[in-house]
């Protein structure tokens, strides 16, 4: 059913009881009624976790990949990484 903006509504969605969707409440049944069609690569998803990790401990992916093998674990230990959980 529409709802008064034109926007496709379901009242099971309405998590607030407020008679309308708010962007979260229309996001999960968009989610529920379309399915999630947010294709993300694996590889792409992979490579933005280490880059986080990386980041959150205050390190450069580039400037680690120009290391050598035994500088890069070091830096990692000392970032308190395991240098082995990292391809590089």
């Amino acid at each position: 059913m529409l709802g008064s903006d034109g926007r496709l509504y379901d009242e099971d969605f309405d998590f607030d009881g407020d008679g309308k969707l708010n962007a979260y409440e229309y996001s999960v049944m968009d989610d529920v009624v379309f399915g999630d069609h947010d294709e993300v690569d694996d590889d792409s998803e992979e490579e933005d976790d280490l880059e986080f990790d990386l980041a959150v401990a205050g390190l450069d992916m580039d400037e680690l990949e120009d290391m050598d093998e035994d500088e890069r674990r070091e830096a990692l230990e000392d970032a308190g990484l395991d240098p082995d959980d990292y391809d590089f």
